[in-house]
Parts: C-alpha cells; sequence; structure tokens
C-alpha cells in the first residue's frame, strides 16, 4: 500500500506504517541508533503529514509486529473494543489529535476510548502533538487506582517513597523512609529496588516496610522490586507481599529477554491475590521505558516510542495499581538530551493514560546525558500540569544504589505546594493526625521537632553512631 506525503515537489514515500511511525517520530536517538529515524527535518515533517492523513482503521488492518510472531500484538487484538471504537471510526490520526483537543470531550468521554484505541493509534497521534497538547489531553484523562491509598483523583498527586541503599542496610533503609515520610512521599508506595535479588534479602525488606507500616499505621503498601520469579516463589510461601512488580516491554522477544511471558505475568498475579492484602483487587506494579526493546535486539524495526506504548497494552492486560515511565533511566544512547527526555515524559505520561492507565513518571536522567536538575525541574512542573498520578521520592534526588538522578522528596512538596495538589486522601489524613502536614500541602510547624515518627528517627540516628559517643 505505502504512504507519501510531497513537500517543496519532493516526494517521500514511506512503504508501510511501521515504517511511516519511525520516521514521523520526533528525534530520538534510540531510533537513529537503530537506523530507522528519518534522514532529516523535511522527511520527518513529510511523514507527520502523511500520517495525519491515516485512516485509524488502517492500524486494524496492518500489524507493526506480524501477530504470528507476537503475543504482544494478539494481546492488542484481543483488547479492542469495536463498538466503542465504532464512534470514531471514521477519523483520520490527524483528526483523532483534533477530537482529543475539542473543549466539549472531557474525562468521561476520554474515558469510553480507552479500549477503543490500540496502542499504536494512540502512539501515532502524539507524534503529531506538542507539548501543550500533549499536556492538554492529558490532563483532562482520569484514570484512579485502590490499594490502601487512592491514586490519581483530581487534585492529587502521590509519590512512590524510594529509599534504595548499596548494601541493602536495614537501617539505612529504614532511615531513608522516615525521612521521606516526615515530608509527606509515599502514598504511591514505599518501594525498594534491592541491590540483590536474593529470596531472604527480599522476605527481611518486605518485613522492614511492613512491621514500620502496621507500627504506625501508615496508610501505604510496601513493594520491593525484585524480579516477578522471586516474589512468586515468596507469595507461594505466604510472604507479605503488597504490591508484584515487573518490568515490561512491547515486544514478546523483549519480554523474553527480562524473564517473562504474559502466562507468567498471569500466574504472579493470582498468587499474590491470594494473599489476601489487596482489598481492591489492584496488586501489580509495571515499569517501563523507551529503548527497552532495542536494547534487547527486539524492536522489530519498530521505533522506541511506539512499543513503549505497546507495552502498556501488556500492563492495562493486569489492572494494575501502579504503572510508571523510568524515562531517562536508559541512558543518552536511547534519548540524548534534556529536549528528548521532556518530550518522552509528557508523551508516556499521555498515552498511558489514554490506554486507561494510573500512570507516574520518574522524572529522571543518567550521568552521561546532555541532561541536568535543571531540566528535571521542568519536566515535573509540566507533568504536573499535565495531572501525572505520582511521582519518585528519593533521598537528594540522588538514588546511591542506581546511580541517577531522579526527584527528591523536597520536589515532591515544591510541586503539591506551587499547583495546590495533595496526597492521597489516606495518608492526607494520616500526615495531619500525625502532626507531620497540614492540609496536605504545609509541613506543620511541629514536624522535626516532635512526634513519634521523630522520636522513631532519632532513636535509629543514635543506633547507628559509631562507639564512643553521639
Amino acid at each position: 500500500m505505502g504512504f507519501s506525503a510531497t513537500i517543496r515537489q519532493t516526494r517521500y514515500r514511506f512503504d508501510d506504517l511501521r515504517t511511516l511511525l519511525a520516521r514521523a517520530s520526533p528525534r530520538r536517538a534510540a531510533d537513529e541508533l537503530a537506523g530507522i529515524a528519518a534522514a532529516s527535518a523535511t522527511e520527518r515533517v513529510a511523514a507527520q503529514m502523511a500520517l495525519a492523513d491515516v485512516p485509524l482503521t488502517q492500524f486494524l488492518a496492518e500489524d507493526v509486529v506480524p501477530a504470528e510472531r507476537d503475543e504482544v500484538t494478539r494481546l492488542i487484538c484481543t483488547q479492542h473494543d469495536a463498538s466503542a471504537f465504532a464512534p470514531i471510526a471514521h477519523l483520520t490520526v490527524g483528526a483523532l489529535r483534533e477530537h482529543l483537543l475539542r473543549d466539549e470531550v472531557q474525562a468521561e468521554t476520554l474515558a469510553a476510548l480507552r479500549w477503543a484505541l490500540t496502542p499504536e493509534m494512540v502512539a501515532a497521534v502524539s507524534k503529531l502533538m506538542r507539548l501543550q497538547d500533549l499536556i492538554a489531553v492529558a490532563r483532562k484523562v482520569r484514570v484512579t487506582s485502590r490499594f490502601r491509598t487512592t491514586i490519581g483523583l483530581a487534585g492529587r498527586m502521590a509519590t512512590r517513597l524510594q529509599p534504595n541503599h548499596p548494601t541493602d542496610d536495614a537501617r539505612a533503609i529504614l532511615a531513608s523512609i522516615l525521612d521521606g515520610l516526615l515530608y509527606g512521599s509515599g502514598d504511591a508506595c514505599i518501594g525498594i529496588n534491592p541491590a540483590t535479588d536474593r529470596a531472604d534479602n527480599v522476605v527481611t525488606l518486605l518485613a522492614l516496610i511492613d512491621e514500620l507500616r502496621e507500627r504506625y499505621r501508615i496508610p501505604t503498601q510496601s513493594c520491593v522490586l525484585a524480579h516477578v520469579t522471586t516474589t512468586l516463589a515468596l507469595a507461594r510461601q505466604g510472604a507479605p507481599i503488597d504490591l508484584c512488580f515487573q518490568s515490561i516491554a512491547g515486544t514478546e522477544a523483549a519480554n523474553r529477554s527480562f524473564g517473562i511471558d504474559l502466562a507468567l505475568l498471569a500466574e504472579a498475579r493470582e498468587a499474590t491475590l491470594a494473599l489476601g492484602r489487596a482489598p481492591h483487587g489492584q496488586c501489580m506494579y509495571f515499569e517501563t521505558g523507551q529503548g527497552s526493546a532495542l536494547s534487547a535486539d527486539a524492536h522489530h524495526g519498530v521505533d522506541a516510542q511506539t512499543l513503549e506504548v505497546r507495552a502498556y497494552a501488556v500492563a492495562r492486560a493486569f489492572d494494575p495499581f501502579l504503572v510508571n515511565s523510568v524515562v531517562g533511566f536508559i541512558g543518552p544512547e536511547y534519548l540524548f538530551d534534556a529536549k528528548q527526555i521532556i518530550r518522552a515524559g509528557l508523551e508516556d505520561h499521555l498515552c498511558g493514560k489514554l490506554l486507561g492507565l494510573p500512570m507516574g513518571v520518574d522524572v529522571c536522567y543518567t550521568n552521561h546525558a546532555e541532561a541536568d536538575q535543571d531540566d528535571m525541574d521542568a519536566l515535573l512542573t509540566m507533568l504536573g500540569v499535565a495531572g501525572v498520578s505520582y511521582v519518585m521520592g528519593v533521598p537528594g534526588a540522588d538514588d546511591v544504589m542506581l546511580n541517577y538522578q531522579s526527584t527528591s522528596f523536597h520536589d515532591a512538596l515544591y510541586l503539591r505546594q506551587v499547583l495546590g495538589v495533595r496526597p492521597a486522601p489516606e495518608l492526607e489524613a494520616w500526615l495531619d493526625e500525625m502532626r507531620i502536614m497540614e492540609g496536605g500541602l504545609r509541613l506543620h510547624a511541629d514536624v522535626g521537632r516532635r512526634g513519634p515518627l521523630v522520636e522513631a528517627a532519632r532513636a535509629l540516628l543514635y543506633e547507628v553512631e559509631p562507639e564512643g559517643g553521639r
């Protein structure tokens, strides 16, 4: 079939939908590394012009990754709701963009499209959007999820409290958790990336969070981000698992490189639910990131952003409590600089929400990327305006175990205060009761001087002082 557009008497032709999506994608290091990016800005514009005229029905007729080779493609086919699609079936990609931006199209209308749109349709329309379009549409979408706290409510923004440590030292992790709680972080979850995936180590960390949570009646949920096979084995032993974590990607081959498939994720979800700790049946936590399929040589010639959105089809198949894009984590080989990281973060957030996911973003970069913390301030603020469900709370914004830069407890407090968005209602009530915060936005005048959490932090610090004095 092919697609084409003419600019200044030069005709640009694109052989198939996969090629067109790659050429239309805003500049991305991952696509250049894969050899599928547009050769020039002019070719990119031509591809975007051609993409705007593609009927949405074309995405139902043409797979970017063949279904016979890929279980994610087959999943996408089974997820599509033809009756929900019917009202927009006449639209092109460009007309869909205009439809999403219309004033009268608000949260209820957008919610009705979740299963009408395929990931490829959503990726395509995002490629035609400016940053302000990505923000404006995402702000209208509302996706909520529930565990002990409620995530995604209007006027709220949660955080994942991430107290990682390079040796999984329990007291150091506990100190970071207490620090985060005293700044109002942790309503999405308290989630530790373990330095080692050994089952005994994971159980120790799970017990650490669970004991703290129960002792102080903290309305949150725990997660140790071990491989899903470790979590599955521990769930069968009755370990105190709230959230079952796994990194996922947008092709079957990329997921195989992570050591997973759809059947394994389903098995892990059922085992976690069987523990009876998820009151609303949402117990999965997934992380994604543009470039993961390319790094596994499992991209099938599809651009990084389209594959990222296909990963959201995997996520929504398991009714997750949390999903987030770790946007700048893979490095500059995939997102070279701040411009690319900012664009990707806003794309991921919008596309995940359009597909019905409780979408957060780890606003982050690696130290060898052309980015700095000012750039992360810009992305964090734009995501807050766009209604992001949650961000990360990392001590000092510097993860000393994973060795990358993210957002701090202070950054989350800044965003809540300047935008007037508060923590999840359950944690807000607890913070007020514990005299940590007032109204979810201001630190209480007494914080740092009195209260059970402050006393716990002091006791912990005294315990770890070297012999001979404090």
